[in-house]
C-alpha cells in the first residue's frame, strides 16, 4: 500500500515484445479483485521499464488511461539505468497529464522509498516485503478454482434443495428430478476449502520462509471472507442436501418396499391363491392323498420363497419404523398390516390345506384297516367249520369275537376321522376368495360319507354272518358237550353195574337189616335210573343237533347202543338183586320165628308145614345165589355165611323137635361142603 492507503499495483516489462491484449487483460483481472471501496482510495501503478523501450513504456501508461482512468493516482515509471531523453521524456508526460488524468513521474528504483514506504516495496526496488509471485498465483488459482466450484456446488444444491422442498409441497410426481447430482463431490470442495482457508490464516501471521511477516488485507483482497463466506454457505446447503438426501434415500427405500410389497401380496392373491383354489381334492385312496400332499408341498415350496421376502421387507419396514419419521409411520404402519394380513391369510390356508390331506390321508388309513380287516373277518367265515372237539370250536368262536370287536373299534374310529374331515370341509369356505366350493365340497363329503356307509353295510353282513356262524359253532359246542357229557353218563351207569355186582352182594344178618338193604337198593337203583334217563336226554339232543347242523351224529352208533347195553345189564342184575333181597326178607322172618321161642305159639312153630316152608325158601334162595347174576358176562355170586348158618340152625330145631330119624339133608350137605 501506498502513503494514501492504496493499493500498489506493479507492472513488469520485459525486453521481450509485450502483448498489450494480453496486458490489458491481466490488469481487468487483478483490478477485479480489491473491493470498490479499495479502488476508492486509488492506486499507485509501478511500471518497470527498466528492460523495456519507452515506446512500450508510453503505449502502457496511456493503456492505463483506458483500463483504471479513475483508479489511478500515480503511476511511477522505474527508468533504467541508461538515460532516457529527459527532456522529451518528461515534456511528453507533462503534454499529457490532463488528458491521462494522473500523475506521472520517472524515478530511479532506488529513489521510490521518496513515494512509498520501504516495507511496502519488494526486494526488486529496494524494499523490504517479502512476496513470491508463484506462491501468490497458486493461492490465487487454488482460490478461484474452489470458489468457481463452490459457486457452481452452492447454485446446484439450492437448485437440489429447493426443488424438494417444492415436491415435498406439491406433488412428488411433478417436481424437480430428485435423482440430480452435483457436478463435484460436496466433500472434497469442502475439503479444498478448509485447506485454502488454513493457510489463507496462517501466511497472515507468519511470512512464506519464515521471514518478516506480512500481512495482506483480508477485507481489501477479500480472499479469506470470501473463503468463509462460501464455506458456510456450502455447510448450510450440504447439510440440507444431506437431509436431502436422506429423504430421497428412505422415500427411495419406501418406494423399493412398498413395490416389493406390492408384488408379495400380487402374487400371494393371484398365482398363490390360485394355486390353492385348484386343490380342493382330497384324494379317494392312501396313494392319491399322497400325491395331493406332494403337490402341496410343492406348493409350500413357492409360497416360502415368498414367506422370506415378507421377513426381510417386515424387518426392514420396522428398522423404518423405529426410525422415528412421523410423517411416514402411517404409511410404513399401512404396508405392514397390508402384508402381514396377505400372508398371514395365505398361510393359514396352507396350514388347513395341509391340516385337511392329513386328515383325509389318516381317514384313507383307517378306512384301509379297517377294509383288511373285513376282509379278514370275511374269509374267516366264508370258511366251514371242522373243528375236532369243543375246545377248538370256543378257541375258534374266541377268535371270531375278537375279530368282531376289532371291527367295532376300527369302525368307531373311521366314524371320527370322517367325522372330523367333515367339520374340516364345512370351515373350507372361509378362504374359498368368494369362490363357490359347495360342488367340490359335496364331491368330497359324497366320498366320506359312501366310505362310512360302505363300511357300515359291510360291518353289518359280517354283523349277520359272525351271528349265523356262532349259533352254529355254539351247537357244535353243545353238540360236542352232549356227547361227551351222553359219554360219561355210560361211565357212570357202568360204574353203577359195576358197583351193583361186585360190593351190592350182601343179603343182611335178619330181616331189618336185608329191608335197609333193599331200601338202599331201590334209591341206587333210582339213581341209576336218573343217569341212564339223562345219557338217553343228551343222546336225544344230539340227534337234534346233528339234524339242525346238518351232520351225521357220532354218538347215535356207538354211545347209544353202549347206554342200552349197559342199563340193560344193570336192569337184570338189580332185579336180581331185588329178588334176592326179598327172599332173603322173607327167609329171615320164618327163620326168625322158628329159631324163636314162642309159647304163646307152640302149634305154630311146631307145625311140619312151617319147617317145610322155610326149608323151600331157604333152599331156592341158596340155589339162586350160587347163579351168575347177569349172562353172559356172569358175574357169580357166592352164597352168604350167615344163610347158610341160620338155614343149619333152622334145620337142627327141625330134627329136635320132630322124630329122631337121622338125616342129612340137602341144605346141610350143601353147608358141609361149602
Amino acid at each position: 500500500k501506498d502513503r494514501r492507503s492504496g493499493l500498489i499495483l506493479t507492472i513488469p516489462l520485459c525486453l521481450e515484445q509485450t502483448n498489450m491484449d494480453e496486458l490489458s487483460v491481466t490488469l481487468d483481472y487483478l483490478l477485479s479483485i480489491p473491493s470498490e471501496k479499495c479502488k476508492a482510495r486509488g492506486f499507485t501503478v509501478i511500471v518497470d521499464g527498466r528492460k523495456s523501450q519507452w515506446n512500450v513504456v508510453k503505449t502502457v501508461v496511456v493503456m492505463l488511461q483506458n483500463v483504471v482512468p479513475a483508479e489511478v493516482s500515480l503511476v511511477c515509471v522505474v527508468k533504467p539505468d541508461e538515460f532516457w531523453d529527459k527532456k522529451v521524456t518528461h515534456f511528453c508526460f507533462w503534454k499529457e497529464k490532463d488528458r491521462l488524468g494522473f500523475e506521472v513521474i520517472l524515478v530511479s528504483a532506488n529513489k521510490l522509498t521518496r513515494y512509498i514506504e520501504p516495507c511496502q516495496l519488494t526486494e526488486d526496488f529496494g524494499g523490504s516485503l517479502t512476496y513470491d509471485h508463484m506462491d501468490w498465483l497458486n493461492k490465487r488459482l487454488v482460490f478461484e478454482k474452489f470458489t468457481k466450484e463452490s459457486t457452481s456446488l452452492l447454485d446446484e444444491l439450492a437448485l437440489i434443495n429447493n426443488g424438494s422442498d417444492k415436491g415435498n409441497q406439491q406433488e412428488k410426481e411433478r417436481s424437480v428430478d430428485l435423482n440430480f447430482l452435483p457436478s463435484v463431490d460436496p466433500e472434497t470442495v469442502l475439503q479444498t476449502g478448509h485447506e485454502l482457508l488454513s493457510e489463507l490464516q496462517q501466511r497472515r501471521f507468519n511470512g512464506s520462509d519464515g521471514g518478516v511477516s506480512w500481512s495482506p488485507m483480508d477485507d481489501e483482497l477479500l480472499a479469506q471472507p470470501q473463503v468463509m463466506k462460501l464455506l458456510d454457505s456450502l455447510r448450510e446447503q450440504y447439510t440440507r442436501y444431506q437431509e436431502v438426501c436422506r429423504q430421497r434415500s428412505k422415500r427411495t427405500q419406501l418406494e423399493e418396499i412398498q413395490q416389493k410389497v406390492m408384488q408379495v401380496v400380487n402374487w400371494l392373491e393371484g398365482p398363490g391363491s390360485e394355486q390353492l383354489r385348484a386343490q380342493w381334492g382330497i384324494g379317494d385312496s392312501i396313494r392319491a392323498s399322497q400325491a395331493l400332499q406332494q403337490k402341496h408341498e410343492e406348493i409350500e415350496s413357492q409360497h416360502s420363497e415368498w414367506f422370506a421376502v415378507y421377513v426381510e421387507l417386515n424387518q426392514q419396514i420396522a428398522a423404518l419404523l423405529n426410525a422415528g419419521d412421523e410423517e411416514d409411520l402411517v404409511e410404513l404402519k399401512s404396508l405392514q398390516q397390508q402384508l402381514s394380513d396377505v400372508c398371514y391369510r395365505q398361510a393359514s390356508q396352507l396350514e388347513f390345506r395341509q391340516n385337511l390331506l392329513q386328515a383325509a390321508l389318516e381317514f384313507h388309513g383307517v378306512a384301509q384297516d379297517l377294509s383288511q380287516q373285513l376282509d379278514g373277518l370275511l374269509g374267516m367265515l366264508c370258511v366251514d367249520v371242522a373243528p375236532a372237539d369243543g375246545a377248538s370250536i370256543q378257541q375258534t368262536l374266541k377268535l371270531l369275537e375278537e375279530k368282531l370287536k376289532s371291527v367295532d373299534v376300527g369302525l368307531q374310529g373311521l366314524r371320527e376321522k370322517g367325522q372330523g374331515l367333515l367339520d374340516q370341509i364345512s370351515n373350507q369356505a372361509s378362504w374359498a376368495y368368494g369362490k363357490d366350493v359347495t360342488i367340490e365340497n359335496k364331491e368330497n363329503v359324497d366320498h366320506i360319507q359312501g366310505v362310512m356307509e360302505d363300511m357300515q353295510l359291510r360291518k353289518q353282513r359280517c354283523e349277520d354272518m359272525v351271528d349265523v356262524r356262532r349259533l352254529k359253532m355254539l351247537q357244535m359246542v353243545q353238540l360236542f358237550k352232549c356227547e361227551e357229557d351222553a359219554a360219561q353218563a355210560v361211565e357212570w351207569l357202568s360204574e353203577l353195574l359195576d358197583a351193583l355186582l361186585k360190593t351190592h352182594i350182601r343179603l343182611g344178618d335178619d330181616a331189618q337189616e336185608t329191608k335197609v338193604l333193599l331200601e338202599k337198593h331201590r334209591k341206587f337203583v333210582d339213581v341209576a335210573q336218573s343217569t341212564y334217563d339223562y345219557g338217553r336226554q343228551l343222546l336225544q339232543a344230539t340227534v337234534v343237533l346233528c339234524q339242525s347242523l346238518r351232520c351225521t351224529s357220532r354218538s347215535s352208533g356207538d354211545t347209544l347202543p353202549r347206554l342200552n347195553r349197559v342199563w340193560k345189564q344193570f336192569t337184570i342184575a338189580s332185579e336180581e338183586r331185588v329178588h334176592r333181597l326179598e327172599m332173603a326178607i322173607a327167609f329171615h322172618s320164618n327163620a326168625e320165628k322158628i329159631l324163636q321161642d314162642c309159647p304163646e305159639e307152640p302149634e305154630a312153630i311146631n307145625d311140619e308145614e312151617q319147617f317145610d316152608e322155610i326149608e323151600a325158601v331157604g333152599k331156592s334162595l341158596l340155589d339162586r345165589l350160587t347163579v351168575p347174576v347177569v349172562y353172559p358176562d356172569g358175574y357169580g355170586s357166592s352164597t352168604p355165611r350167615h344163610i347158610i348158618v341160620r338155614f343149619t340152625r333152622v334145620e337142627m330145631k327141625k330134627n329136635a323137635k320132630g322124630s329122631q330119624r337121622e338125616r342129612l339133608s340137602y341144605p346141610q350137605r350143601e353147608a358141609h361142603q361149602t
